[in-house]
């Protein structure tokens, strides 16, 4: 994984790990200085959908560090060359399990256009017309990720909401079903006849 995000240049990946109880995972990247850099990540299932993160320079300085969010948004522009680590924390939780999205974009996105950034003529209609499709397709990108990470998470709560429905369910039949023995056995001993002891039936 640390191979995969050196390869990266300038671009980003998007991944989704589990990250056990009293766990904690660490991702590292090398970067030049003056580079920018987001990290975007949400819990998708698992306990209180919390986790803990934080990031590191390549001097050990902590540049970000939050507790117990369910997701959250950090952009940063690098001051020194080196390693830089970020980090997802379960340490908090005993018995369950997180799945945790996280999104590492490295740079800023070229331009659509050759040298758009020098050009001291306005856009033709055409061109105006291709970035108005890019930003609106990045937006329909953005989109998608969002309702697709909501759509895992009401998943999960579904899920762990059926799982307690069905327990629930468990338990009341057997409840149901001692209750019912014990009254019938309560009314029994009602109609049940008594007969005289022998010491009686002697006398």
């Amino acid at each position: 994984l640390a191979a995969l995000l050196g390869a990266l240049g300038a671009g980003g990946t998007e991944l989704t790990l589990e990250l056990p109880d009293s766990a904690q995972r660490c991702f590292h990247q090398e970067l030049e200085s003056g580079i920018k850099f987001t990290l975007d990540y949400q819990v998708i299932s698992g306990g209180h959908y919390d986790v803990d993160c934080y990031v590191e320079d390549p001097n050990g300085k902590t540049i970000y560090q939050e507790t117990k969010k369910q997701y959250d948004s950090f952009s940063h522009h690098t001051e020194a060359k080196g390693v830089y680590t970020f980090c997802f924390g379960n340490e908090f939780s005993t018995f369950s399990h997180k799945i945790v999205y996280f999104d590492f974009q490295v740079g800023d996105e070229p331009p659509i256009l050759p040298d758009m950034n020098n050009r001291v003529t306005a856009l033709t209609q055409l061109e105006s017309a291709c970035v108005t499709i890019h930003e609106m397709l990045k937006a329909v990108i953005d989109s998608q990720t969002h309702y697709r990470l909501r759509e895992a998470q009401d998943r999960s709560r579904a899920e762990e909401l059926n799982g307690r429905v069905s327990y629930w369910s468990v338990g009341e039949t057997l409840i149901l079903f001692v209750v019912s023995i014990g009254q019938v056995m309560l009314l029994k001993s009602f109609f049940t006849e008594k007969r005289p002891s022998s010491s009686r039936a002697g006398t």
